[in-house]
């Protein structure tokens, strides 16, 4: 079996063993190709995987081969699969392999924002302790988590974890979810959330329902004291919005690791935006999870050999 990987460096530093998938067929690796390579790479390929590569109806119609697509990832917006359904390709993803990671990078934001630890960490290295005339000083606010009410947009595998590190912080947890499962957490309508929240966290994945969910109208509805946290698809976001409400203080501050474009454009809003922390769309990568997704990889494709395919999402 051809085996055509797009993306890699997209996953490793010289960190991960590809073992686990190239034990399963003859396996070509490629990194970030424009879309007339991908076509060159991938046309004698039954089965292609990759991370963010966009995978259209013309590059399906020009690999004929082409019989599955995996994902190193949980997100699949990047695939037409309503076009790859017509041609029989099945459309595999990766769920829940990064949910300790996202969740952890989640909690790390809340938690430097509480702390106000980004200030006091560059306070001290300027030499204000060593100036200090007590054995502590605290010019920046410092506010316990206990008590404070997290919002959770998206009660998957990762908004689940999250909102179980807030509890066992003392925080008071409310969702709002397309699917109710369980009676665990308050649910609350979209507007609800907003309005309640003191940190307010996104984790569900991006449709066109949820585009821009983020924009002036909801974020009129926050606290002037509230946080927002994005560790889930830049696109939910109006990011003009987030940086005019961050500028004019309608909001605390904001930590975004995931933009509507990626890499990050020079132009972007938040860029100079206030109180905004911006990462490079790491939550996923810790090393545990990219170990992990490589796996999962794994036995989707054995699956698919075995003629039972897990984790469809076409």
């Amino acid at each position: 079996m051809k085996i055509t990987v797009l993306d890699k460096c997209t996953l490793t530093v010289g960190d991960i063993d590809f073992s686990p998938i190239e034990a399963l067929g003859e396996v070509s690796y490629y990194d970030i190709l424009p879309h007339e390579e991908i076509i060159d790479a991938a046309k004698d390929a039954e089965v292609l995987i990759c991370n963010k590569a966009v995978i259209d109806a013309d590059i399906m119609d020009k690999c004929k081969n082409l019989k599955y697509i995996g994902l190193f990832a949980t997100g699949y917006n990047n695939i037409s699969t309503d076009e790859a359904r017509k041609r029989g390709i099945v459309v595999v993803n990766v769920p829940g392999y990064s949910t300790y990671s996202v969740a952890q990078l989640t909690m790390a934001f809340i938690l430097s924002h509480a702390t106000s630890l980004h200030n006091y960490n560059e306070s001290t290295h300027s030499g204000e302790w060593i100036k200090s005339y007590a054995f502590s000083y605290f010019p920046y606010p410092i506010t316990e988590l206990y008590g404070k009410t997290l919002g959770v947009y998206g009660m998957g595998a990762i908004g689940r974890k999250v909102a179980e590190c807030a509890r066992v912080l003392g925080m008071n947890v409310i969702a709002c979810t397309r699917t109710v499962r369980d009676n665990d957490y308050e649910y609350v309508s979209v507007e609800e959330l907003f309005k309640r929240s003191d940190y307010l966290t996104l984790h569900a994945p991006l449709t066109a329902d949820n585009r821009e969910i983020v924009s002036e109208k909801t974020l009129s509805l926050m606290k002037p004291t509230a946080y927002l946290i994005n560790t889930s698809r830049g696109g939910v976001i109006n990011e003009a919005d987030l940086a005019d409400a961050l500028n004019n203080g309608k909001i605390a501050g904001a930590a975004l690791d995931v933009l509507t474009v990626e890499p990050m454009k020079e132009g972007n809003p938040l860029l100079k935006a206030k109180n905004c922390t911006i990462t490079p769309h790491v939550a996923w990568a810790s090393l545990e999870s990219r170990i992990r997704l490589i796996n999962i990889v794994a036995e989707n494709i054995k699956a698919y050999q075995n003629g039972t395919p897990v984790n469809v999402v076409n």
